[in-house]
């Protein structure tokens, strides 16, 4: 078999020192996602999303850092995680495989916060919750063919915070000078004296904890004076200038300044005397940047056309470029970029879009790219022939374990539900010679944990939740008609609402009306005096784009109108599978007993439950799936037993076999094969895969695959290729493996493994295969709780 991916998607982690752009070598970004490190060429024109993911870390990664190589061919990657590592990567860009691990330290005793680099130097220093930051020096060859770290000095912090911030720049030819802060308002300064360094200031002024250092030369002169920016959960940007010489520099403006008011009054001038080993210097407070309205995350320098600009994020959903303004020196917001914070999105229960936790300039200065609460990218490009920044296209991802996920009936888009209470619609970019994947829009945004999702046709699908009920959704016309431009998936001329939205304080999506960007707001039969919900309608021109969504339309004007709601389960949902005709679903909850261990059935036309329900497990039922013919539905559960149900009528199933100790442990999930006689599949936390076969009167083991680990996912293709039957499974370890068999030697099952680079790091929760009208090649999607959506492509190999 050859395999190969086709797609990922994967949402960032939360954390302003988990990401870095690679301004050397590779020129990606590399971000964490969950225990990962996932890559991506923001600046590549195919839109090709994530390239690769790397597995190593056993817990969240905090913190990700290029070291600076200088080379046009060699990166070093540097990650550290909550598992208390740092991790060295090497990658090439020539040889095309990517990064591979090279070394792994140890040393400290809690999760890393952060890791900082020095450029010309084979300097870098880590952080970590332990409160001390540990300095290393990284031992290569010429050409980075082998590397290692040695650790130069490990420094305790005192008074004891965590270090979530730490900058390092050179001093002069005889020294490096390190700022570290974080958990406190103080910035501690250390000069290196030899390879040690030494507490050389303490720098107060701000009010909260500090989140963001950087250093920066104001000129580009090697002997123009460094600025430090500062920035701070109390709101603001502090610059800090750190001069030569025994003068102190030309006072600040900028103490003076008017508008400051009271604050002017804090803003104290007192220098700070610093000495390396061959000269004196001078710290001073430098300018006061005020602009954003809640905790800043980062601050990041860089030098264009003469120019020394700054970029912050903040959570406030905006960033900002600051520069100083060439006439006073004052240092002004030029531009502002994001969401203008009256306009929050439905992104949670209560509507909040979570700010920008990352922010980063692209290596040539013209985009900048930054990471909010969903998990999403944004992305904006200079464009100097209209002065201005645009938004582009970027990714998305979730941001907590993928539960669930389905094709559309013809195979289309994809649907992925999870723990981040989002559901996701995945599909091609079709345009001239390149397709591209991208989230198109975001049905459900929900309170609960979502764990299971079917669809019913191409319009419509159900999702079940920890909530006890399922929920119906609809496919609104905007969606069916940006679909229609984007993918070439062909719009319906049936009845749909325009869009939909969620009321405050509101769990379900309810329809509303596009109206022309012209067209007055009207009350209808309401009180003049009361104002129109200005959520309860959407102008037509803001789902009219000639691209992917950015995250903005998806958190707030991609939803899907609930349509309708199914009752009668007391526990979560956990599973749901609706039949190939489409006419009946049938869902199981969480259980421990037999009274709750039961399968419902709900007929799709008039949403009734068809009673009485189906009493077969004693445990949750994990599983279920409808024969391709619809005459058998298959349930397994934690309780070990397989259940295969008969249709007798029009609508109702009865029991027709069980086996109750088809596996030795819990069975996980369960496949229907396309074959003539009757054929499942079952995958059990024994670590096997087993084929049935019903025949007459009985149900026969028919074969058997081993795994490593607990399989937690199988999934059939629907139709059998060149007379082999083909399936895939997933284990808890992340393992993806794809078996094949002759339908008349179901015994005989030869196996392909998909290699560990391209599997997940965490369990497999579910496996679907894409129907065969759409492409040539086979492709299965999966579903993992390390995060990720994964498509692969499968072919035989030639």
């Amino acid at each position: 078999m050859d395999i190969s991916p086709e797609f990922i998607s994967i949402g960032g982690n939360r954390n302003p020192a988990a990401a870095d752009w690679d301004p050397h070598g590779s020129r990606l970004l590399a971000f964490g996602a969950d225990n990962c490190i996932a890559l991506w060429d923001p600046l590549d024109d195919r839109l090709r999303g994530v390239r690769s993911i790397l597995n190593g870390h056993t817990n969240v990664v905090n913190a990700v850092k290029f070291f600076p190589t200088g080379s046009s061919n060699v990166s070093v990657l540097l990650s550290g995680a909550a598992d208390h590592s740092i991790r060295i990567w090497h990658g090439r860009r020539d040889s095309g495989t990517g990064f591979e691990l090279v070394k792994t330290l140890h040393d400290h005793q809690s999760p890393i916060t952060r890791i900082a680099a020095l450029a010309g130097s084979d300097v870098f220093a880590t952080g970590a919750s332990d409160g001390t930051v540990k300095i290393w020096r990284l031992v290569h060859d010429a050409d980075f063919s082998s590397i290692d770290a040695e650790l130069l000095q490990s420094i305790t912090l005192s008074p004891r915070y965590f270090p979530l911030t730490i900058a390092l720049a050179t001093l002069d030819e005889s020294s490096i000078i390190l700022a570290v802060a974080g958990t406190r308002s103080t910035i501690q300064i250390f000069v290196s004296h030899d390879t040690q360094f030494q507490l050389a200031a303490t720098l107060t002024g701000h009010e909260g904890w500090i989140r963001a250092l950087d250093f920066t030369r104001e000129t580009s002169g090697e002997s123009s004076d460094l600025l430090l920016a500062s920035a701070s959960q109390d709101k603001y940007l502090r610059l800090w200038r750190v001069h030569r010489g025994e003068e102190l520099p030309a006072v600040s403006s900028a103490l003076n300044d008017p508008a400051l008011g009271i604050l002017g009054k804090s803003l104290s001038n007192k220098a700070h005397r610093i000495a390396s080993a061959t000269s004196k210097y001078s710290i001073t407070f430098e300018a006061l940047l005020l602009g954003h309205e809640d905790w800043i995350y980062t601050a990041s320098w860089r030098h264009k056309a003469g120019k020394l600009q700054l970029l912050s994020t903040s959570e406030d959903n905006s960033l900002a470029i600051w520069e100083a303004d060439p006439a006073s020196g004052v240092w002004v917001c030029t531009t502002r970029l994001g969401e203008i914070s009256a306009q929050k999105g439905s992104t949670s229960a209560t509507g909040s879009a979570g700010g920008f936790w990352i922010g980063l300039w692209s290596p040539d200065g013209s985009s900048v790219v930054s990471l909010g609460r969903t998990g999403s990218w944004r992305k904006w490009t200079y464009s100097t022939l209209e002065d201005m920044w645009a938004q582009q296209v970027a990714i998305t991802g979730h941001v907590r374990e993928v539960k669930g996920l389905c094709w559309s009936r013809d195979g289309t888009y994809l649907l992925s539900t999870g723990s981040d209470q989002t559901t996701r619609l995945f599909s091609q970019w079709k345009r001239d010679e390149v397709s591209s994947w991208h989230e198109f829009s975001r049905p459900q945004i929900h309170g609960y944990d979502l764990n299971c999702v079917d669809s019913i046709t191409n319009l419509q699908f159900i999702s079940g939740a920890d909530e006890k009920l399922l929920r119906v959704f609809d496919e609104p016309k905007g969606v069916s008609e940006m679909l229609s431009r984007l993918c070439k998936i062909q719009a319906t001329s049936a009845e749909l609402p325009d869009a939909a939205n969620i009321p405050v304080l509101g769990l379900s999506n309810k329809a509303i009306h596009s109206i022309g960007d012209d067209q007055a707001v009207e009350n209808g039969e309401m009180d003049e005096r009361e104002a129109v919900d200005p959520a309860s309608i959407v102008r037509k021109s803001t789902l009219d784009f000639d691209h992917p969504p950015f995250e903005d339309h998806l958190a707030r004007h991609l939803l899907w109108p609930e349509t309708e709601k199914l009752y009668g389960h007391g526990y979560e949902i956990s599973s749901v599978a609706v039949s190939n005709d489409g006419s009946l679903v049938a869902t199981a909850c969480r259980a421990s007993s037999i009274d709750h261990a039961v399968i419902r059935l709900y007929d799709t036309k008039e949403w009734l439950e068809l009673k009485p329900p189906l009493k077969a497990h004693s445990l949750t039922v994990t599983a279920l799936e409808f024969s391709h013919d619809d005459k058998y539905l298959l349930s397994v559960g934690r309780d070990r037993q397989w259940v295969v149900w008969e249709r007798n009528a029009e609508t109702t199933y009865a029991l027709k076999h069980s086996n109750p100790k088809g596996h030795t442990r819990m069975i996980l999930d369960a496949s229907w094969a396309p074959t003539e006689q009757p054929t499942f599949l079952t995958a059990g936390r024994d670590k096997n895969v087993k084929i049935w076969q019903i025949g007459e009167g009985e149900v026969q083991l028919k074969g058997a695959v081993s795994a490593t680990a607990a399989v937690t996912a199988v999934a059939c293709s629907r139709d059998i290729l060149q007379g082999r039957l083909q399936f895939a499974f997933g284990t808890e370890h992340g393992e993806i493996g794809i078996g094949t068999a002759s339908p008349g030697e179901l015994d005989k099952v030869s196996v392909t493994m998909i290699s560990a680079a391209l599997s997940s790091a965490k369990t497999i929760n579910e496996i679907a295969w894409r129907s065969g009208k759409v492409e040539p090649r086979r492709q299965i999607a999966v579903a993992s709780d390390d995060s990720s959506v994964r498509i692969f492509n499968i072919s035989e190999a030639r």
